[in-house]
């Protein structure tokens, strides 16, 4: 445990910040499945799932969480899963 204020302060920051960054990730992932499971099964949102899944990577890319190569990897399998149901 660390003895310096500072040290301290930090430690809780860390820990807020991480798992604003864990819930963040989990809902991104869940978001993407969704998307996923809508273009599989041809259901009737799956556009507007897409979407929505597309503007997450976008925040997420936005906040840190992912890199900018990996998201535009994500977008680009959605647009093609997408085309593909159709």
């Amino acid at each position: 445990m660390p003895n310096i204020k500072s040290a301290k302060k930090r430690v809780k920051v860390n820990a807020t910040k991480a798992a604003a960054n864990k819930a963040r990730k989990s809902n991104l992932k869940t978001v993407i499945k969704k998307a996923d499971i809508a273009c599989s099964t041809g259901a009737a949102d799956k556009a507007e799932a897409v979407r929505v899944a597309i503007k997450k990577v976008d925040q997420a890319c936005a906040h840190g969480l992912m890199h900018k190569n990996k998201a535009a990897r994500k977008k680009s399998q959605l647009a093609k899963k997408l085309n593909a149901a159709d």
